[in-house]
């Protein structure tokens, strides 16, 4: 498979959907969708369920006013984006019909089929699309509770983006030679490749600002995505600025001293450092967890086909929150399988089959100044899960390929234009 062609093709049935969309007239009497979450997830799903199924009566719920996003957030990072260009509007969504409400769902009753807002409300639904993202486990990494993140930032879920306006101001603020510590956790959690863009954009930051500074990346695994790829530019780029030390050579975070800036690993290492970036362990969100539909993993088990979930008919779960593995937690595959969501649920209101499908994964990375790689995956659903389907993707080529590297690049950005267009409108 020539797998530049294939992001290609998906850029450009991305563009296509974005472009080509037919006036909406809202139906009497129209069968309800509850949406709850505005990510990639839950705004795809609104948006494409107004666009497809004109006869649904679509609600959003969504506490955030405007939506920032993980991905481009380590650009921020690096200083070659701002904080406006990953925040996105429900402008788009409400001028295709969806009805956006900004609060917190507290509580799901699948048997009446209703949900309670912090605000009192309570809305009922016919079929429901839960795309709530993740919580992180406080408290996973002894010291690490939400008060230590006011310290040692995650800037993991952006909600209104602070937590990435944080690490940004203390990256500026560390004095030339200092040390960036991160703390990287094990599977499976949200964008697997994402700490690993985050090393490189901080060190492209570093390398132009504070060129005798380091980054000490500790790690809760000894393998991660799209490694050769990220290895090979690291020392390309940026030399020995980097220190990755995976699990096997004591990489576990297992506490932590915020007041003094200190990661202690499982055997009794301490580092202490000027800039620490915790990225904790994982989960479905709260709600996800409090409406007891994730298992013993954390994660919500769904039907492969419907993404219905196995606790709650009625209830389909997208994005981050459930256990899709082995598709990765990513925001294209939150995209395109709510979409999927969607059409099932249409579906089954219409007493029909659940339509067959086929799932995508592109996920673009930038290593440095027009340096960027890829990786895609192609999934089917199956009576017992989810399978990736052999010889199906792929990962960027090695080597020196300067061209290649500028093209990837300008693909992500490529990438990101359309994906959030075809979300948010």
């Amino acid at each position: 498979m020539n797998s530049t062609l294939s992001r290609r093709g998906f850029l450009a049935a991305a563009a296509a959907t974005a472009l080509a969309m037919p006036s909406i007239a809202r139906a009497q009497g129209a069968a309800r969708l509850l949406v709850v979450g505005g990510g990639f997830g839950g705004a795809s799903a609104a948006r494409f369920a107004r666009i497809a199924y004109p006869w649904l009566d679509v609600t959003l719920v969504e506490p955030q006013s405007r939506f920032v996003t993980c991905p481009y957030g380590n650009l921020v990072l690096a200083g070659e984006r701002g904080m406006a260009d990953i925040n996105h509007s429900f402008d788009g969504l409400r001028a295709r019909g969806v009805t956006v409400v900004h609060d917190w769902v507290e509580g799901i009753d699948p048997v009446a089929k209703s949900v309670r807002l912090r605000g009192g409300a309570t809305l009922g639904y016919d079929r429901m699309i839960l795309s709530p993202g993740i919580a992180l486990r406080w408290g996973a990494i002894e010291g690490y509770d939400e008060a230590a993140s006011q310290l040692l930032p995650h800037a993991w879920v952006p909600a209104d983006g602070g937590q990435t306006a944080l690490l940004r101001r203390q990256l500026e603020a560390m004095e030339d030679g200092g040390v960036v510590g991160i703390s990287i956790p094990g599977n499976p959690f949200r964008c697997p490749p994402g700490p690993y863009e985050r090393i490189s954009m901080i060190a492209q930051y570093l390398k132009r600002h504070k060129p005798k500074s380091k980054i000490l990346a500790l790690d809760a695994k000894d393998a991660f995505s799209k490694q050769p790829l990220f290895q090979d530019g690291w020392k390309q780029l940026y030399g020995d600025m980097i220190e990755w030390v995976p699990l096997s050579k004591d990489g576990k975070v297992v506490r932590v001293d915020a007041a003094t800036r200190t990661l202690e690993t499982e055997f009794g290492a301490k580092h202490q450092v000027a800039v620490a970036n915790i990225i904790p362990p994982q989960s479905a969100a709260r709600i996800a967890i409090s409406a007891g539909l994730a298992d013993n993993s954390g994660w919500v088990p769904v039907n492969p086909r419907s993404f219905e979930s196995r606790a709650a008919p009625g209830i389909h779960v997208v994005g981050d929150a459930n256990n899709g593995a082995p598709m990765p937690k990513s925001g294209f595959v939150a995209n395109n399988t709510a979409k999927q969501a969607v059409a099932a649920a249409a579906a089954l209101l219409r007493g029909e089959p659940v339509p067959e499908a086929v799932y995508f994964n592109t996920c673009y990375s930038h290593v440095g100044d027009e340096y960027g790689i890829s990786i895609v995956g192609v999934f089917r659903p199956t009576d017992t899960g989810i399978t990736e389907v052999p010889n199906s993707g792929g990962v960027s080529p090695r080597g020196n390929l300067p061209d290649q590297r500028r093209a990837e690049a300008a693909y992500a950005d490529a990438w990101y234009a359309s994906i959030t267009a075809d979300a948010w409108g």
